[in-house]
């Protein structure tokens, strides 16, 4: 289902009358505050998101009072308040899941060297929930809150391969919107991995995403297919050939998920 846009009017008439505008704009606004970008002001927000100006201080009030922002009132910006870290805490603490696959992907990271990532989608990118690093050389070490794009990282990938199909065309979709004249090549990969994920149980980026990164993937289904995750294995595209990713690094990767699957589901049972 395609809500409205955060620069649609209150009026929601011939739109989806369940979606709270208001609620949406004051969302989008928390999402517009990049990695690295400690302070926006209301011009800098309006032009992110779309929302008028006018209604971009009005949130960014409402926002501050609630403590999800915090207003500096020298530079006349705002910053993530404490509010939106104890969301994230608290849904992180209550997945469980990150408590069980800790230890599966780092023994996986020790004995491989490599980078090993369970992540889940975010619109049209993926965000790390855990990760796990080898003691040995790597290109770079993302932490848990890294994003990585779906279309060309091997862990999106793996997650559209998890999805339903009714389900996957509303993400591609969305996907194509989002990058224009890209978009035929990234579909090309995509379409590749899905071969790759019939053939093998797991999908490939080969310097799709990083031209020096290579990675496996598969998708991490939980509760029956209720919840899609998605797990790495990544690192060096010099060390981490075609033949090591396919004959080595992706079979060992569906164990480990075999083996969180297999101690999550007990877990979730009712006591």
């Amino acid at each position: 289902m395609k809500h409205p846009t955060a620069s649609d009017d209150d009026d929601t008439s011939g739109k989806d009358r369940n979606f709270v505008t208001a609620l949406g704009r004051g969302l989008e606004l928390l999402r517009a505050f990049g990695a690295g970008e400690e302070y926006l002001g209301n011009a800098e927000l309006s032009r992110r998101t779309g929302i008028p100006r006018p209604s971009v201080s009005r949130l960014t009030y409402t926002l501050t009072l609630l403590g999800y922002l915090q207003h500096d009132r020298h530079l006349e910006k705002y910053r993530l308040g404490a509010g939106v870290l104890a969301l994230g805490y608290r849904y992180l603490a209550n997945m469980g899941i990150r408590d069980i696959a800790r230890p599966h992907l780092q023994r996986l990271a020790d004995a491989t060297d490599c980078n090993v990532s369970l992540g889940t989608a975010d619109r049209t990118s993926m965000m790390y929930l855990e990760t796990c690093h080898g003691s040995g050389p790597l290109i770079m070490r993302l932490e848990v809150g890294s994003r990585l794009p779906m279309a060309t990282s091997a862990i999106g990938r793996a997650w559209l391969c998890g999805i339903s199909a009714e389900r996957r065309r509303h993400v591609l979709a969305e996907l194509k919107d989002t990058h224009g004249d890209d978009w035929p090549r990234m579909e090309a990969g995509l379409n590749k991995s899905l071969e790759e994920y019939q053939r093998y149980g797991f999908c490939l980026s080969e310097g799709d995403w990083q031209q020096e990164v290579s990675a496996v993937a598969m998708p991490l289904e939980l509760e029956g297919g209720a919840e899609v995750m998605a797990i790495n294995c990544g690192g060096s595209g010099l060390r981490l050939t075609h033949e090591v990713l396919v004959e080595n690094l992706g079979p060992r990767l569906i164990e480990v998920a075999r083996r969180i699957r297999q101690e999550f589901e007990p877990a979730r049972l009712p006591t």
